[in-house]
């Protein structure tokens, strides 16, 4: 037991020199894609969702490459597991409510 005791310093200095350089990368990426929207931000979602809307009354989704479309396909499952990830997170359980 206390050669495991003397051990465990040298297991967490190496494993934070190896976590190190991924942990900075998750942090540089973190501070620019985690953050909430900015007001200006918000005004161009809401240009892009009436751009949307209007491109699905004059039919302008059937001219859509199909890298296009798959991209946008791509997106919507990614919106949808959002929400089902979501789900369970409120309710706590992966299957069904608790009452």
């Amino acid at each position: 037991m206390s050669q495991l005791a003397t051990k465990i310093p040298a297991l967490i200095k190496g494993a934070l020199e190896a976590s190190g350089p991924k942990l900075n990368t998750f942090v540089h990426y973190a501070k620019v894609e985690l953050v909430p929207p900015s007001p200006g931000e918000i005004g161009t979602a809401v240009q892009g969702l009436g751009n949307i809307v209007k491109s699905a009354q004059t039919g302008a989704w059937r001219k859509l490459t199909v890298k296009e479309a798959w991209v946008n396909t791509l997106v919507a499952g990614e919106i949808a597991c959002w929400f089902f990830v979501g789900e369970c997170i409120g309710k706590g359980t992966l299957v069904g409510y608790q009452v």
